[in-house]
């Protein structure tokens, strides 16, 4: 096993290398970037300005052809903006550098938040793990014994209308899903009983402990319960399969043979083996709600996450935090997928993967 996971590790490098590879070449094709955001701003705040006083008239000369928008502004500026942002080295140079900074864990700052990125994704991440924790364990809560029942009653009534309500659930895309609780349940246009935005209350730290409790999950209700509907589906047709898969055994029949009774053969000798499968996915799975399910969610509810954090650098070519949370996401996934592989044999030691590779 001590091979197996050097193996896994040492893999990381290169596929880290290829993820960060990809992406910032695809950067350098991307229309736009820091430097023509501050153009685009400073052109945007002369407007405002001209039409207050009354200016106008024709850019007078300079500028470059480089940006859009650039026309009238000193090249000079446009030279400190470009060694202010990095861009006056090759595209080589950068992404060496780049590399060499974040193997030191060093992700440099944001370009307009005057914050360092590291400082910045630890101030947003609470959120996002408050989502994906309680998104996971209702997950867990509400489709293991769902699961569990479906595979007792299989070919019931019960399993045939409990399967439609989950595959709708699951067709129902989840922002959508978020769209229709905020309208029917935080005063959209009929009842208010949730708030509409935020985590938490104004005023929230004045509380005493108990309603501190309270008020908080008031808020992530709604966003909880509109990230959990996709995976109630696939975790509860696991669950009801892989009980399926057991109950059929040569085993259970042995036991129902000496006389056992049924919830004693099914808790008491199916469950460990059935949920085999089903836990050592948990941490995979929340990680997967972690940095996936929560980016349209945190946008829909005004929650300030990674997911919007996420969003919003992009959309402002802040690339000193999409690179940083695309490595740091990126190491974090590999780490948790081999996590899982080593709680499969943690779980069930006959799972051998060093004889499988081999």
């Amino acid at each position: 096993m001590g091979a197996y996971v050097l193996r896994r590790l040492l893999l990381m490098i290169p596929t880290l290398l290829g993820i960060m590879l990809v992406n910032f070449a695809v950067i350098q094709f991307a229309p736009g970037g820091p430097v023509q955001q501050v153009i685009s701003q400073l052109n945007e705040a002369g407007s405002a300005t001209d039409r207050f006083t009354g200016a106008g008239g024709e850019a007078g000369a300079g500028g470059s052809d480089d940006y859009r928008g650039a026309q009238g502004l000193d090249p000079d500026f446009i030279a400190e903006l470009e060694r202010q942002f990095g861009f006056d080295r090759p595209a080589h140079e950068r992404f060496a550098l780049m590399l060499w900074n974040y193997a030191r864990f060093d992700f440099g700052e944001s370009y307009f938040r005057s914050i360092s990125v590291t400082d910045l994704i630890l101030e947003k991440m609470p959120v996002s793990i408050s989502l994906g924790l309680w998104t996971t364990l209702l997950s867990y809560l509400v489709s293991i014994p769902l699961g569990i029942r479906k595979a007792v009653r299989d070919g019931t009534p019960f399993d045939a209308w409990t399967s439609g309500l989950v595959i709708v659930g699951y067709a129902i895309p989840g922002f959508l899903f978020a769209v229709m609780l905020l309208i029917f349940f935080a005063g959209g246009s009929f009842l208010q009983w949730f708030p509409l935005r935020g985590l938490v209350s104004d005023g929230w730290e004045t509380l005493s402990w108990p309603m501190k409790a309270i008020d908080y999950l008031h808020h992530i209700a709604l966003p909880v319960i509109a990230m959990s509907i996709a995976g109630f589906a696939t975790l509860t047709l696991l669950t009801k399969n892989s009980f399926l898969d057991e109950i059929r055994k040569q085993y259970v029949m042995t036991a129902k043979a000496k006389g056992l009774t049924e919830s004693r053969v099914l808790y008491g000798h199916v469950f460990r083996n059935a949920m085999l499968i089903v836990i050592a996915g948990f941490p995979g799975a929340f990680v997967s709600i972690f940095f996936t399910g929560a980016f349209i969610i945190e946008i829909v509810f005004s929650l300030d996450g990674l997911g919007l954090l996420g969003y919003e650098s992009v959309v402002n070519r802040d690339y000193p935090v999409v690179f940083g949370t695309l490595f740091l996401f990126s190491l974090m996934g590999m780490a948790v997928k081999l996590i899982s592989d080593l709680t499969y044999v943690w779980i069930d030691p006959r799972i051998d993967f060093e004889s499988r590779e081999a």
